[in-house]
């Protein structure tokens, strides 16, 4: 009996391998070992010669050639075997991995979604209570990104239109803010909506000159678009101050009550709690709406979409608009959290940023952002006891995600429309 449970073993391994390109298990661990081999060689004076120049000696450290090879060894291997996993489709595209398939269930449950929404409810609520100022800190910022990939995630994720200048709608917004402080003494509350409305125009701005273009043109027309924002903010002194910046930007006010360092922080993050419910609400609204579908058939197919009558033009402008909205309050955001802003904060690695949390996180869904930004954020915030290790690991964590789950850590479900033969009727369903 033990004998057949093996060879069946050994029999599902090899079909692993098989499907990755090898004969046998044979083969993969003659490539692991072979790659093992090299890495030991090519390291070798690194790894083993250390040479004591005080003593004029050589310390042969061939411990360390052994450590070396025997990690490249399972490494390779262990990389071999979730590559031939994956090419089996044994975690199909169209099958829910666990996570997600809890999520729906739990979506799909009346008294299990509202009990789920009031255990998440209650921990962001007690979050300052139990966290100290650092760690608030660190969830303000999360949710700050967690705002912008859902406004990008409208431009990219639904629209199919690649932003590589979203980062210039978060520094308007931030600069209007900053400046109408300094100048006029304008308070939060009241810029928070203009910075949303100069996002929307400035998005439209940006959405006319790009209208005819598609992929890699509209990714270097964006770009372009976002480095001439930062280079107006860095070069244009008497404005903005130039690389020096603009500080002392004013918190949010409460009624007028002064507030401590600890109770404004402890008041941001609770803006920002409102701000994202906000947020995911709008972007649920129009993603289900009669112009999200417009953007969904935009993405797909941009000629069948003109075909079956929809106006690329207003889609599209639409698309930037919306989209850069959301940029522009969490500048206003971002402004008050920091009371310092300068030219640096607003370089095209955070529009790199921002876009890796929409399409790890998976494109066109809501959940994925958020699960996005938390990997994102959180992660590189809790390594950092690795110091100058974390960004590898980081780095390597992004790679694998990529690597076994192109289509993002919570991919976005297309609705499936049924129809009854007795009545017409139709129902759609996820």
């Amino acid at each position: 009996m033990s004998n057949a449970i093996n060879e069946t073993g050994q029999q599902g391994m090899g079909r692993f391998f098989l499907s990755a390109g090898c004969d046998s298990i044979a083969q993969a661990v003659r490539k692991s070992a072979l790659a093992a081999v090299w890495f030991a060689f090519l390291t070798f004076p690194i790894l083993v010669i250390r040479v004591n120049t005080i003593e004029n000696t050589i310390v042969w450290r061939w411990e360390n050639m052994a450590y070396i090879a025997v990690a490249i060894f399972l490494g390779s291997f262990v990389w071999r075997w979730l590559l031939a996993r994956k090419e089996l489709k044994l975690d199909k595209d169209h099958e829910e991995t666990p996570s997600a398939r809890l999520l729906t269930t739990i979506q799909s449950h009346p008294v299990l979604k509202f009990a789920a929404l009031g255990v998440v409810a209650l921990l962001a609520g007690l979050y300052p209570q139990v966290f100290d100022l650092y760690q608030t800190n660190i969830m303000i910022s999360c949710l700050v990104y967690i705002v912008l990939g859902l406004g990008l995630n409208i431009v990219v994720g639904l629209a199919g239109l690649l932003d590589l200048g979203y980062v210039a709608f978060y520094a308007v917004g931030a600069y209007a803010y900053a400046l109408c402080n300094m100048h006029w003494d304008i308070g939060f509350w009241f810029m928070l909506p203009i910075g949303a409305a100069l996002g929307t125009i400035l998005g439209v701005i940006l959405g006319f000159p790009v209208l005819r273009l598609r992929g890699d043109y509209l990714a270097i027309v964006t770009l372009g678009f976002g480095e001439i924002i930062r280079l107006v903010l860095e070069n244009w002194g008497d404005v903005t101050m130039g690389p020096s910046g603009i500080s002392n930007i004013s918190r949010p006010g409460f009624f007028g009550m002064k507030m401590t360092i600890s109770d404004s922080t402890i008041y941001m993050y609770y803006i920002m709690i409102g701000l994202l419910i906000l947020t995911i609400f709008s972007v649920n609204r129009l993603q289900n709406s009669r112009i999200g579908r417009a953007w969904l058939a935009l993405r797909e197919d941009e000629i069948a979409c003109q075909a079956m009558g929809i106006d690329k033009v207003k889609t599209k402008l639409l698309a930037f608009a919306l989209g850069a909205t959301w940029a522009g309050m969490a500048g206003v955001v971002f402004a008050a959290k920091t009371t310092f802003i300068n030219p640096a904060s607003f370089t095209f690695w955070e529009s790199a940023m921002i876009l890796s949390i929409v399409v790890i996180g998976g494109m066109g869904s809501i959940r994925g952002v958020i699960a996005g930004a938390i990997i994102l954020i959180l992660v590189p915030e809790y390594l950092r006891e690795f110091a100058e290790f974390r960004m590898l690991l980081f780095g390597a964590i992004m790679v694998l995600v990529m690597v076994f789950r192109p289509q993002g850590l919570i991919s976005a479900k297309r609705k499936v429309y049924t129809y009854t033969a007795t009545n017409g009727a139709g129902a759609a369903h996820e």
